[in-house]
This record gives C-alpha cells, sequence and structure tokens, in this order.
C-alpha cells in the first residue's frame, strides 16, 4: 500500500469529494482537467462501458488534448479499436491497474470493475508523461469506484437536450465546429462571415452556457 504524503493525501480527499457532485458529462470533464489531472497527469481519458461479460460494449472520450481524428475514431469504437485488446491484457493480468506502451499515444494506465450485473466500466489513460508505477495504479485503485459512480450519473444525464432553448441555430452551428477544433477564422469562412463576428457569438455562447472557454463550452453542451 503506498503512504501518500500530507499534500498527496489533501488532492486525493479533494479529487473524492468533489467526484461525489459529479451528475453530468460537463462536471465529469471539469473534474479530470482539475482533481484528477492534478494527482494522475494524463491527455486522454476514455471512458468505457462494459456488458455482462466485461466486454467493451461502449467508448467515449471524455478528454483528449493529444489526439488526432483518426486516432480518435479508431479508440471510439469498441470492436476495431484498441480498447479490447487492452481490456483482455488488464483481465489476464488479474484485474489489477495494467501500464500501457501505446505507440503514438504515449504511456497510459487501465483499471476496471470488471463484469458487473448491470454493466461495469473501465478507464483509460493515454498520453502521461511517464510509465506509470505504484504510485500511478494505486491512485487509480482507490479512484475507481467513484469514477465508475460519476460516468454512470453521466451516462444517465446524457438522454437530456444537449442544448439549452436559448442557444441560436447559428451558435450551434458555431459549437459544432468547435467540437471538429476549428479556429474563429476557419469557422468564420466556413459560414461566410468573419471572424470578429464568430469572436462575438463566442462571447455571448459563453455567457449563456456559464463558462469562461472554447474547451468547456463544448463540454456543456454535450450534456
Amino acid at each position: 500500500m503506498l503512504n501518500p504524503n500530507a499534500r498527496e493525501q489533501e488532492y486525493l480527499l479533494h479529487a473524492i469529494d468533489g467526484a461525489h457532485g459529479i451528475a453530468t458529462r460537463r462536471e465529469l470533464f471539469l473534474w479530470s482537467q482539475g482533481a484528477l489531472q492534478t494527482l494522475l497527469p494524463h491527455g486522454v481519458l476514455l471512458g468505457v462501458q462494459l456488458d455482462q461479460q466485461g466486454r467493451a460494449r461502449a467508448v467515449d472520450c471524455l478528454h483528449g488534448t493529444v489526439l488526432a481524428a483518426d486516432q480518435l475514431a479508431l479508440l471510439r469504437d469498441p470492436a476495431q479499436g484498441p480498447v479490447p485488446a487492452w481490456l483482455r491484457q488488464w483481465q489476464q493480468g488479474g484485474g489489477q491497474p495494467l501500464a500501457l506502451q501505446a505507440g503514438a499515444m504515449g504511456q497510459g494506465l487501465v483499471h476496471g470493475s470488471g463484469a458487473l450485473p448491470a454493466g461495469g466500466s473501465a478507464v483509460v489513460l493515454l498520453g502521461m508523461p511517464a510509465p506509470a508505477g505504484f504510485r500511478e495504479s494505486w491512485l487509480l485503485q482507490v479512484l475507481l469506484p467513484y469514477l465508475h459512480l460519476a460516468m454512470q450519473r453521466a451516462a444517465s444525464a446524457a438522454a437530456a437536450p444537449a442544448l439549452p432553448p436559448m442557444v441560436s441555430p447559428r451558435q450551434a452551428e458555431i459549437l459544432q465546429w468547435l467540437r471538429e477544433g476549428k479556429s474563429n477564422e476557419e469557422i468564420g469562412r466556413l459560414l461566410g462571415i468573419s471572424a470578429l463576428t464568430v469572436k462575438n457569438h463566442l462571447q455571448r455562447l459563453y455567457r449563456q452556457l456559464g463558462v469562461s472557454n472554447r474547451a468547456h463550452a463544448v463540454a456543456r453542451s454535450a450534456g
């Protein structure tokens, strides 16, 4: 068992306390970029829904700062992507956290609940700055139950309307291009408006959604 120092204990308690309040995908995203990132630095967080046999049923990229579009599409594919192979390796290792060498996506770590009657879950961290060791594995083991419950609550909330009623059709278009990673200039060219007009739309949108930047606007609009 790891004996965390006083600062790590504080960070861990903060992460656990924050996870209790997670009810939506946006809140899960914000928590992962704060409390979880502090304890387990990473570039990509995948949430995997497991069926009753412990196989990948759905893969959700909760955030990914180092992914190209083709990598993201592959990771989201629960049949053809690498996630099923990682889960098999994890299961063969006795269900203990599994350190990954994920090629172009860098170092990684996998852990999950295994098969559960109502469906389990697994978490994949990629783009870690160094190989995962005992400390990282222990921290993910401690946090996994809270991640599992948070992902379940966020999935349940995903059925709610994605966009608040005050978002206009034009703002919805801009949000869609934000999800594609387009800049203001690119969005302007696509919509036939100036980059300044795009910026003005975004500023109003941030106020309406209660966010302060592009990443949070995308997360908020995703549920």
